[in-house]
C-alpha cells in the first residue's frame, strides 16, 4: 500500500489534469507558488491539512479526495 504523501501526489496530479489546469493555473487559484505544486506532485513535500483544503477549494473537490490510498497490485 502506498504512503499518504504518495497518495496526495498522485491524486493532486490526477485531479489537476482532470480539471485541465496547469501547475501554474492551480498555483494562481490556490495562492501559492508553482514550484510548491511541483514539490507536492513529486511527493517531495507534505501539505498541511489547511493547504489540502485550499487546493481542494481551487480544484472544486473536498480535501479528503487527495488522501485516497491505492493498493499495490501483486
Amino acid at each position: 500500500m502506498e504512503n499518504v504523501r504518495e497518495a496526495v501526489a498522485r491524486n493532486l496530479r490526477r485531479i489537476r489534469h482532470e480539471r485541465g489546469f496547469s501547475q501554474e493555473d492551480l498555483a494562481d487559484r490556490a495562492g501559492v507558488d508553482r514550484s510548491y505544486i511541483s514539490l507536492l506532485e513529486r511527493g517531495s513535500y507534505s501539505a498541511s491539512v489547511d493547504m489540502l483544503a485550499r487546493l481542494g477549494k481551487a480544484l472544486g473537490v473536498e480535501a479528503g479526495a487527495f488522501l485516497a490510498l491505492q493498493r499495490k497490485r501483486r
